[in-house]
């Protein structure tokens, strides 16, 4: 099968991706992002670091073995003198050597090379050493989709199998901070099921139930949560009014969150599939943002991508520089 984005740029003129534009045009205005790039030993990976590098999104240090990261280099015909590359003999050691940079302070972010995702998760969420927080850790998917006015926050389609409760608080909360490191104004949060009541045989019903009930009372903060909703009267303000649902929430949600990683994944490809719609990939709950992109993303996904971890990051500086009281 070919891949997404040669599938998309064959298919004709390119449709603009006005909410990815505004994301980046945000992001070049701070401060350039000090990111570790693990293992970008393939053209394709380190096209995306280089081409984010020259629109000023990033700072980019290259992790990984220096022979195959100049090899790539060579292919793309491109000189890294300039920039900082930090030796590692295999994929592996790339991701505990970028984990390191973070805990020093020299990088505040990471970016997935060539490697597979576990294997720069296992040196992220380790005990010892690791980017661990009190917070779980989870994926948010930041969509552009053709013909919907706002970029939709999709968690978990990558990390998390099949969440507990208590983990899917950390699971929204997160999602609630991204959408407010994105300057969201209005932060709608849906709880997908496959229906909009509660039904004892249905778990995910309930629990949306037990989550919006978690936020009445404070335990989830920065957003309004409604759920259990189904995903036509959760985006569609036409589906709802015909279910009668009456909420803040219902028709036009700006972030969803589904059951479990099933679900979320074949709704976000889904969308990416057959809607045409990009997928900038994040994963949040750890010390510093990481940027999770594909080999089948298009440039404009990489940089989105880039452009949100740089916004969380200067959320991040922003509470940093906070006064202690």
């Amino acid at each position: 099968m070919p891949s997404h984005a040669s599938t998309k740029e064959a298919a004709g003129p390119a449709r603009r991706h006005e909410k990815y534009e505004r994301l980046v045009a945000v992001a070049r205005s701070l401060p350039r992002l000090k990111v570790a790039v693990v293992h970008p030993c393939d053209p394709s990976s380190l096209e995306a670091v280089l081409e984010a590098l020259d629109l000023g999104l990033i700072e980019p240090v290259l992790v990984g073995p220096r022979d195959k990261i100049m090899a790539a280099a060579r292919t793309l015909k491109k000189d890294l003198a300039a920039l900082i590359v930090v030796d590692a003999p295999h994929s592996h050691a790339a991701a505990e050597k970028a984990v390191d940079l973070v805990r020093t302070g020299e990088v505040e972010a990471l970016m997935k090379g060539s490697l597979h995702t576990d294997e720069l998760m296992a040196a992220v969420v380790r005990r010892e050493g690791g980017l661990r927080t009190a917070r779980r850790i989870s994926h948010c998917f930041v969509m552009d989709v053709p013909n919907h006015s706002e970029p939709l926050i999709i968690t978990d389609a990558a990390i998390n199998i099949a969440p507990t409760l208590e983990e899917k608080v950390d699971i929204v909360q997160n999602a609630i901070d991204l959408a407010r490191a994105l300057r969201v104004e209005n932060i709608r949060v849906a709880i997908l099921s496959a229906m909009e009541t509660v039904n004892p045989k249905v778990p995910s019903t309930i629990e949306a139930a037990a989550l919006c009930k978690m936020a009445d009372r404070g335990q989830i903060t920065g957003g309004i949560l409604d759920g259990p909703l189904a995903l036509d009267n959760a985006i569609d303000l036409g589906a709802a009014h015909i279910k009668n649902i009456s909420s803040p929430v219902a028709g036009q949600a700006n972030v969803l969150v589904v059951p479990d990683l099933e679900a979320g994944n074949m709704l976000a490809k889904s969308l990416t599939f057959l809607a045409d719609a990009d997928a900038a990939g994040i994963v949040l709950g750890a010390r510093v943002p990481i940027i999770l992109t594909s080999r089948a993303d298009s440039k404009l996904t990489r940089l989105a991508s880039c452009a949100v971890a740089s916004l969380i990051a200067d959320t991040q500086r922003a509470r940093l520089s906070l006064p202690e009281v």
